[in-house]
């Protein structure tokens, strides 16, 4: 084997997958720890998406909103008369899970004009799916504030990364590339 031939590892397409994945992740992961977390717009610009489409839909739902607290510029809280307003924080927002999401489509084979719309229509379907697990949150904590942290911890992450585990499942069964099967001699 030459010096310049490539190694029948680099021609695995798991570890080409498994290599840009990681290279992905760790780009993004220094891009968001050192830049778009700390400067914050992003953060807060989802987080207050999150409040309006939560809020919207409990509205629809026949809720009424608890209104913020005076003077509270970016409190990021949302609740409902008979519950508690519930904090919105930084981890809870879905943007590093719109990150994996789109790290996963970029580093798995497929075609760009397919990436694209699909990636925008993912990074909505999950922020809904976001919105009305806050919005099912609220009414949680209308019902019982106890079961608060057994349905945030588990109920809704089963949820919320059920929907993306189904999204990626669609990508790879309809539009990543498939190897023809091998014909034999």
């Amino acid at each position: 084997m030459s010096p310049c031939a490539p190694s029948s590892a680099a021609r695995d397409p798991l570890f080409r997958f498994l290599l840009l994945a990681g290279g992905l992740y760790a780009a993004w992961y220094l891009l968001y720890a050192f830049v778009l977390h700390p400067w914050g717009v992003l953060d807060h610009a989802v987080i207050d998406s999150l409040i309006a489409w939560g809020g919207a839909i409990l509205k629809f739902l026949g809720y009424t909103l608890i209104p913020e607290p005076v003077n509270a510029d970016h409190i990021r809280t949302i609740g409902v008369e008979g519950g508690h307003l519930l904090w919105i924080g930084d981890p809870c927002n879905g943007v590093g899970l719109f990150a994996v999401f789109l790290i996963f489509l970029i580093a798995y084979g497929g075609p760009w004009k397919h990436k694209l719309w699909f990636g925008a229509l993912g990074i909505l379907s999950i922020h809904l799916i976001n919105a009305l697990r806050v919005a099912a949150l609220c009414i949680v904590v209308s019902i019982n504030y106890e079961w608060l942290n057994f349905n945030h911890d588990y109920t809704f992450y089963v949820i919320v990364y059920g929907w993306v585990f189904l999204l990626w499942y669609i990508w790879v069964r309809r539009f990543a590339p498939r190897k023809a099967p091998v014909q034999a001699p």
